[in-house]
């Protein structure tokens, strides 16, 4: 959700643009400021991000993003194995492979219903005893490497219409399974309709965010919470899995800008007013992917779907109850519309006391966090202070 000032919108940035009264009217009860959820030194990822922002230091226990993936699928992960991210991705037709570009990295936000699909012709003509596939959701899948290496490799979204070639694994395995994928999937039948409706085909796979087995500790151990969480993206599920976590599964919540906002936030509600848990992480993926687009209009689209159809029905629901608590609202890391990735800026933060008296000007965005002074270095230790 976090961006940089857009000359289109006047010189704000989505967050500021965007019509957001819920927030601004939180804002201006609450604690806001900047909080910086990416380690120095490390990659600006929704999983370092994420794993900061539930508490946990990502330099002690990041081991790579698709092995958090991994295990909120089921994925079994020897000590020896290594877990890869494999996109299905959209790659320009005509050249080479290695001079192909990208141009979607989540192939029009295919369906799981069609992934799956494509995921089991892929498995037919690429697994063997040392790679197995495994289906996620929408583009988003998994490899397992048994007792593979964790070699570098490059995030597609970070690459968004670049030649591919100097980005391809290095390692000879992965890059032939890669261009064999394209032979597969360029002529698959699902490709070939999606081709005929204008819709960007997942003709190939992309390989990326190897990782060994993770071992987190119990989110309820380190906080003294039950918890909750609440997405539709397989690597918040795996950091639920690892933490010890309940994941609540959300009909029609897809990742996606059209998702069922309303159903995530009702099923916060009723984990902590019906079913005694303490916490509900509440995580929406819409504002991250129309950044990877580069849609403002989209990104100030999901941000107020955020505003009206997620934060307003919690409030709304948890003061009717006359429950005391806290909410808190920020991204786990920008996706600035002018790169079409993630950055490691700090981040815009509302921290609101259902029983602070507080009151003063601030409204709740980027600019306002900076000017109100209060800055968070380290992003792990602001669940800390949240359940305090």
């Amino acid at each position: 959700m976090a961006d940089e000032p857009i000359e289109s919108l006047g010189g704000k940035t989505p967050l500021e643009y965007a019509r957001t009264p819920e927030m601004d009217a939180l804002a201006a009860k609450s604690e806001i400021g900047l909080l910086h959820t990416i380690p120095e030194g490390m990659s600006p990822g929704s999983d370092t991000a994420n794993l900061a922002v539930m508490g946990y230091d990502p330099k002690r226990y990041y081991t790579g993003r698709s092995p958090l993936e991994a295990l909120s699928i089921g994925v079994p992960m020897e000590a020896e194995d290594v877990a890869l991210r494999c996109n299905l991705v959209t790659l320009t037709e005509e050249e080479p492979y290695d001079q192909k570009r990208i141009l979607d990295h989540s192939s029009g936000e295919i369906s799981t219903k069609d992934a799956a699909v494509l995921v089991e012709a892929l498995k037919k003509e690429l697994e063997n005893e040392e790679y197995k596939l495994y289906l996620g959701t929408s583009y988003r899948h998994c490899l397992i490497w048994k007792g593979g290496q964790v070699v570098s490799l490059a995030a597609p979204h970070d690459h968004l219409t670049e030649v591919i070639g100097p980005y391809l694994p290095e390692d000879e395995k992965l890059l032939e399974m890669q261009k064999k994928s394209y032979e597969i999937l360029s002529k698959h039948p699902i490709n070939l309709e999606r081709k005929a409706r204008g819709l960007n085909q997942a003709n190939s796979c992309w390989f990326w965010g190897a990782g060994t087995k993770p071992a987190l500790t119990s989110f309820e151990q380190n906080y003294h919470k039950k918890g909750v969480m609440i997405s539709a993206v397989d690597l918040l599920k795996g950091i639920a899995v690892g933490a010890g976590m309940k994941n609540i599964i959300v009909e029609g919540a897809n990742g996606g800008l059209h998702t069922n906002y309303e159903g995530k936030a009702r099923a916060a509600v009723d984990a902590l007013l019906k079913d005694g848990y303490d916490f509900a992480y509440i995580h929406v993926e819409a504002p991250d992917e129309m950044g990877h687009q580069g849609s403002v209009e989209r990104k100030v689209q999901a941000i107020e779907n955020l505003d009206q159809r997620v934060i307003r029905i919690v409030r709304e629901q948890m003061d009717a109850s006359g429950e005391e608590y806290r909410l808190l609202v920020l991204p786990d890391h920008p996706t600035p519309i002018r790169v079409r990735t993630h950055t490691s800026d700090p981040v815009p933060y509302l921290l609101y006391d259902s029983t602070s008296q507080q009151s003063h000007h601030w409204k709740y965005n980027e600019r306002e966090a900076k000017t109100s002074g209060n800055y968070r270095p380290q992003g792990h230790e602001m669940m800390r202070y949240l359940l305090r």
